[in-house]
């Protein structure tokens, strides 16, 4: 059965700044365990907590550069342009330019805050 989405739930984020996630599917918006889609709004200068998530999480960039690390690579993301991050992968997320970043993730399973595995401060 078809089940449209109205709106998206706000969920707080990590990070050394504030971030706008709008999850439209996922545990909290559609109750929805196996995948979750929402839409990032980052600010220049932000940067969340490395992490080692029990998710795969596949990420398209719409405005501005997503700068992802892992203990291999850091990848500057552009607009157009898209990444796959395994899950078991540790990965920390940034938004260096001045224009910031938005972007669509999308995780599967959903992301959760007891799978994601943020690293300690």
């Amino acid at each position: 059965m078809a089940r449209l989405i109205q709106k998206a739930s706000i969920i707080k984020a990590a990070g050394n700044k504030p971030k706008i996630i709008e999850e439209f599917i996922g545990r909290v918006n559609s109750q929805t365990a196996d995948i979750s889609i929402a839409r990032m709004q980052s600010p220049s200068g932000w940067q969340e907590p490395g992490q080692t998530p029990e998710f795969d999480e596949y990420t398209l960039v719409l405005k501005g550069v997503l700068r992802v690390k892992t203990k291999k690579d850091l990848i500057d993301v552009k607009v157009g342009q898209a990444i796959i991050v395994s899950k078991g992968e540790w990965v920390q997320y940034s938004t260096p330019n001045a224009d910031g970043a938005e972007y669509i993730a999308v995780c599967s399973s959903a992301f959760s805050p007891m799978t994601v595995h943020r690293d300690e401060n």
